[in-house]
């Protein structure tokens, strides 16, 4: 409500000041401000999202038995530590591939066979 009355209000006043090129620069000044500091709370909004999530998968990998807890600071570690982790579940993914592949195919030989 309080942009469109400013936005009213600014229109209303254009035949005062003549439709200048100060006016017109008024509110794009304006609205050039206020789309700066939207983009700072947006941001510091996702922040704070992708922080609590990341808290949340913490706790989950924590409470698992089986986990390993050295993924749990995985967002302070180098680019080309990620990029290890990466291969290493590449490589996993791949040979569960494999095994899920082999499991079905002697699946399929048993009841066929």
């Amino acid at each position: 409500m309080g942009a469109v009355s400013i936005i009213v209000i600014w229109g209303l006043t254009g035949h005062i000041f003549h439709y200048s090129d100060t006016w017109q620069l008024i509110i794009n000044t304006g609205t050039t401000i206020v789309t700066f500091l939207m983009v700072f709370l947006i941001q510091n909004t996702q922040n704070r999202d992708s922080k609590a999530i990341q808290l949340k998968l913490d706790e989950i990998i924590r409470s698992l038995s089986g986990a390993r807890n050295r993924l749990m600071d995985l967002e302070t570690l180098s680019d080309e530590d990620l990029q290890k982790f990466q291969d290493e579940f590449e490589r996993l993914r791949k040979r569960s591939e494999g095994v899920g592949e082999s499991v079905r195919k002697a699946a399929h030989k048993a009841k066929s066979g």
